[in-house]
């Protein structure tokens, strides 16, 4: 690996504004695909519709099957000040990791609607919070259950609320009523009630994740049924958090401290990994999920971190289908790991050319 490989810097490039997809391609599979044959260095560009005529026959597809909830949620301090909340991931089933855009201390209570409340437990050095989240129910009477939650003390004896702590798992269903799907801070416009429905893979089942695993948004229903009847094929579970698209802000990308995040490997994924069918990757996290599976004695679920970039190449993955990324980011750098930094920048350039669309609602890439 040389030397620019390992700066940051080399990650950059210039982006036109107007290359920034705000919204999705109609229909899904209307996008366009670049595809880089990395044996015959070849670049082919055509549209996503026809991505069964580059799969290689031989290959198993994996998917991530993460579900996007609506992590974003608007409320108010008792003092009627605003706050948004932004879910990033529980840390068990109770406290759950977030960001919140406004001034908070430990203790601080947020008030949302559907008589939702969280409690702000802990301020992280990273800029996150710790919180728990309540549900308030009106009761007359205090009880002894009542007076050891922490928000019940702060309420009046003659007409008292009635808290209840949720687990994560609980929280779901409440965030789907009044929350808003938290699509990425480059999409600068309100989310709308079709993005609801576009921000989702249509295989999405487990959720979980705050963004959504971009390179799956392609596939029409009719598509992806299509795919699942010819090749081999699996689900992966990475629930997607903010972290994927922090940027490096070391000088080195080898010293970047890493996001983690939860996967979950299903038994016939384990099954195709195991194998030595070759694997095409669904999307860049698919492939984090497979790579640290490779790494990490075949681990079936848990937390991954892994960091891939042309120091750290995949040893599991044969094949990628990814989106275009954000300059200076981990994604960039993963894709760089299969086709090296100076390839990586000329795809890039090619894309924007081509006037390519890019990010999460952007145009595709298959690296074979």
């Amino acid at each position: 690996m040389n030397r620019d490989e390992f700066l940051t810097s080399s990650y950059d490039f210039i982006l036109p504004d107007e290359l920034i997809a705000s919204y999705p391609a109609n229909p899904r599979d209307s996008a366009k695909l670049l595809i880089y044959n990395r044996e015959t260095k070849e670049i082919t560009h055509t549209y996503f519709h026809q991505l069964e005529s580059f799969i290689p026959k031989d290959c198993a597809l994996i998917f991530n099957d993460t579900k996007v909830i609506k992590a974003r949620l608007f409320g108010k301090k008792q003092s009627g000040g605003k706050l948004e909340l932004l879910l990033n991931r529980p840390l068990d089933a109770n406290n759950i990791n977030v960001y919140i855009r406004g001034k908070v201390k430990v203790g601080t209570e947020i008030f949302f609607d559907n008589d939702l409340v969280a409690i702000v437990k802990e301020l992280k050095d990273d800029g996150s919070r710790v919180v728990n989240f309540y549900t308030i129910d009106s009761v007359e009477q205090l009880t002894s259950e009542a007076l050891t939650s922490p928000i019940c003390k702060t309420h009046s004896k003659e007409k008292h609320n009635h808290c209840k702590q949720l687990r994560f798992e609980e929280l779901l269903p409440i965030i789907d009523k009044i929350g808003h799907i938290p699509l990425p801070p480059y999409i600068q416009r309100e989310d709308s009630v079709d993005d609801a429905r576009e921000y989702q893979s249509v295989f999405a089942k487990e959720e979980g994740a705050v963004a959504a695993p971009t390179a799956s948004l392609h596939f029409t229903k009719e598509q992806h049924e299509r795919i699942c009847k010819d090749y081999n094929y699996a689900y992966v579970t990475l629930h997607v958090g903010s972290g994927t698209f922090k940027p490096v802000e070391v000088e080195t990308i080898t010293d970047h401290p890493m996001h983690s995040e939860y996967y979950d490997i299903s038994d016939k994924a384990k099954e195709l990994l195991d194998s030595d069918v070759s694997i095409l990757s669904v999307g860049t996290t698919s492939t984090r999920t497979i790579e640290f599976y490779a790494r990490n004695n075949m681990q079936q679920r848990g937390e991954a971190n892994l960091f891939l970039h042309p120091n750290n190449k995949p040893l599991r993955v044969n094949h990628l289908l990814t989106n275009f990324h954000l300059p200076k980011s981990t994604l960039l750098m993963l894709v760089a790991s299969f086709v090296g930094v100076e390839k990586a920048q000329e795809l890039y350039k090619e894309a924007i050319e081509k006037e390519y669309r890019f990010y999460s609602y952007g145009d595709a890439m298959l690296i074979l």
